[in-house]
């Protein structure tokens, strides 16, 4: 099972897919930040990096989504290749950071790329304002961050509500961020808790035509049962769509065939 993190810089995807991992026992894979030889000189000067920036983010990216697909894990990633070519590349090229030339020869590489990858089982997208971005930036006091302009970030915002609106490549959860304290584990741990028995749990199974889970304590859980026993955990809030709290049959629409197959 593949889930990826998507969202702007400073959104909560780092934490979110560091506290998904080890409760889960997932297997993480996160940006290219601390080693990246270009990212400091980009913030520096855009202009001349952009291009290099992006190829590098581009390689590390698809070099990701071999190493996922060739490992059968289960597997968290902190950001997509979706993002770097349809949000963070044409952003450059829109603002005038990336020539035409560099921008078409970035396309058409990525295009090579396309043909060889799967989308994620599951897209997470955390939606944050541009003062949660902020805030959040300032906390992690990364030095290089601190010149990122305000018009940058809100011009990714903008491609980020764009590009998540027509995404079809596979499912989508939309999480509104802003007022969620992912680094705080107590925040989300009651659901948490509870997805991780039934994760950890044998497949769906069916008797006298009615679907049901069996947990790690041999527990039959009708898919009724578990989805209103997240609910009561808030759990809906969590997967839901723009935050709100969704009905049970909403629940099994978005999450059913995700971990559990093909739920009724």
């Amino acid at each position: 099972m593949h889930i990826a993190i998507a969202g702007n810089i400073g959104s909560g995807k780092t934490t979110l897919t560091t506290l998904l991992s080890k409760h889960f026992g997932w297997k993480p894979h996160y940006e290219a930040v601390d080693d990246n030889p270009y990212l400091v000189s980009f913030y520096d000067d855009m202009q001349r990096w952009a291009f290099n920036l992006q190829i590098y983010f581009l390689n590390s990216r698809f070099r990701q989504i071999l190493d996922i697909r060739n490992s059968g894990e289960n597997v968290v990633q902190d950001r997509t290749i979706f993002e770097d070519a349809y949000i963070f590349a044409e952003n450059l090229y829109d603002m005038g950071l990336m020539s035409e030339r560099d921008y078409r020869n970035y396309l058409s590489l990525f295009d090579l790329m396309s043909s060889y990858m799967q989308a994620p089982d599951l897209l997470i997208y955390l939606r944050a304002s541009i003062p949660t971005l902020v805030r959040q930036i300032a906390k992690r006091n990364r030095i290089y961050e601190q010149s990122i302009r305000l018009d940058y970030l809100k011009s990714l915002n903008d491609k980020y509500e764009k590009w998540i609106s027509t995404y079809d490549k596979g499912k989508v959860l939309i999480i509104e961020s802003d007022n969620i304290e992912f680094e705080n584990p107590e925040y989300l741990s009651p659901c948490f808790h509870l997805d991780a028995r039934i994760l950890n749990g044998k497949p769906i199974n069916t008797e006298n035509g009615a679907y049901y889970l069996e947990d790690t304590d041999g527990n039959k859980q009708t898919a009724e049962v578990v989805s209103d026993t997240l609910l009561r955990h808030q759990v809906g809030y969590l997967y839901g769509c723009e935050g709100q709290t969704h009905s049970i049959a909403k629940w099994k629409e978005i999450m059913g065939s995700v971990f559990f197959g093909n739920t009724r």
